[in-house]
């Protein structure tokens, strides 16, 4: 399976801390933010990486992370030219870096200590489908996708940001997909916000009944606001003191 990482965008919720720099180098504790996805993908077993970011700040991450070898990986590169042009369509940079293998992808921005090898491991076995990852939290605050999960762990439905959500599992930004994610990612339109949304990409798995949910004990989506970073990076703090991370 090859990783992906996701780390564009324009973080202007996050600004003037984003104004010279892309979010995912900003600090959150003790280490840049974009460690944690990548060691995350270090310890579900994934060994060839490719992230995504802007053209502005792609050499400050070949700076820091360099080849990959500091963490036992391989590192690759790619530009994503346009930095709002969802999730979708930078998972799709990675099309031929893939070719006919599975793909783990993670947002540079989500902290978490769940160990994803298990799963990964799973899913290597599977033939077909996608697997998102979801966490329980507060989700009438209209902040983040909903997952609501059937018995056997198929989706039953995905909102996004819904005022009335069907359950109290938000939606997190890791996802596992089979090789056939780049020829769904063809076949999408964009959205009102002009973007290659990832909820209409995981609708292609939901309606063929192949897309299934697991849920992780905790996560931060530290990029969205000063407040989350705040709270990631004081969340970490206490991770660490416990020996999660």
């Amino acid at each position: 399976m090859k990783g992906v990482i996701l780390a564009g965008g324009l973080a202007t919720r996050l600004r003037p801390l984003t104004l010279v720099t892309n979010k995912h180098l900003l600090p959150v504790y003790h280490k840049p933010m974009i460690y944690y996805p990548l060691e995350a993908m270090v310890k579900a077993g994934i060994k060839e990486i490719l992230l995504t970011s802007s053209p502005h700040h792609a050499g400050d991450f070949a700076n820091l992370l360099k080849s990959g070898e500091d963490f036992g990986v391989r590192l690759y590169y790619a530009i994503q030219q346009n930095p709002t042009g969802g999730i979708a369509d930078g998972i799709a940079l990675a099309r031929e870096f893939a070719k006919d293998e599975k793909t783990l992808v993670i947002l540079g921005d989500n902290i978490f200590s769940f160990n994803l090898k298990r799963i990964v491991d799973k899913f290597q076995d599977k033939k077909r489908g996608a697997v998102i990852f979801g966490t329980e939290m507060d989700t009438t605050s209209g902040q983040y996708g909903v997952v609501e999960i059937g018995k056997d762990g198929k989706v039953l439905s995905i909102e996004e940001k819904p005022k009335n959500p069907k359950s109290e599992i938000a939606q997190t930004g890791i996802y596992m997909y089979d090789e056939r994610v780049f020829e769904f990612i063809k076949k999408m339109k964009p959205s009102d916000r002009g973007q290659l949304e990832v909820t209409d990409l995981n609708n292609f798995y939901l309606k063929e009944g192949t897309l299934e949910c697991e849920t992780i004990d905790w996560w931060i989506d530290a990029g969205t606001s000063p407040n989350e970073l705040l709270r990631a990076g004081n969340m970490v703090c206490e991770k660490v003191k416990e020996g999660e991370l």
